[in-house]
């Protein structure tokens, strides 16, 4: 998959405004594509994500976008190279046993590997986020929404941090393009109805 710059993966979900330096960061000029030779993700890999997501445009109720959602985050970590596939592994095992640190240099490791996989810089700003660097955090979503403008996980939580950020307004246009995506999808259904309560309640 192609990377884009990351200003157009901002702007596309409406947040390519100015912000304040203590609200986030303006993201890096996006790297340069990677080698010819970096591994990724096959064509059988590619169709069978986007056959799930069809059908989740499509979904009958929040049960079923919540198992198809649940299948694409099972798919995205497979990038299609095993070395990338065990990084990804060994940086989820030491979150899972607090060594933030180690999981920050594995997923380091992992970049600069992949530097086209989203779901690498989503785990990174994961990592990021726990070491607390909140910035560093929204960069590496921005990355991964770069590479992947339909990663809902990147997605909802860079809703997260633009919300924990206090910018309300920016974080409900988020949740809203992941509705776009999958209208269904339980968690960005309430946390759309969640920040609307508030916004309008902070109106009044």
């Amino acid at each position: 998959m192609t990377g884009r710059p990351l200003l157009v993966s901002l702007c596309l979900l409406g947040l390519c405004a100015p912000v304040g330096a203590a609200d986030a960061p303006t993201p890096p000029p996006a790297p340069a594509p990677a080698p010819q030779t970096a591994p990724q993700a096959d064509g059988g890999q590619d169709a069978g994500r986007e056959a799930l997501l069809a059908r989740l445009a499509t979904a009958a109720d929040p049960d079923e976008a919540d198992g198809i959602v649940a299948r694409l985050d099972r798919l995205n970590q497979h990038s299609g190279s095993d070395t990338g596939d065990l990084l990804l592994s060994r940086a989820a095992a030491a979150i899972d046993g607090e060594n933030v640190e180690v999981a920050q240099q594995l997923l380091d490791a992992l970049t600069a590997l992949q530097p086209q996989w989203a779901e690498a810089w989503a785990a990174r700003a994961n990592a990021d986020y726990l070491a607390g660097d909140p910035k560093a955090t929204f960069i590496d979503l921005a990355r991964a929404l770069a590479d992947d403008p339909k990663h809902l996980k990147a997605m909802t939580d860079l809703a997260a941090v633009l919300e924990n950020s206090d910018r309300r307004d920016d974080a409900l246009r988020v949740y809203q393009r992941a509705l776009e995506i999958a209208p269904q999808w339980r968690p960005a259904r309430e946390a759309t109805e969640r920040l609307r309560k508030a916004i309008a309640g902070q109106a009044l």
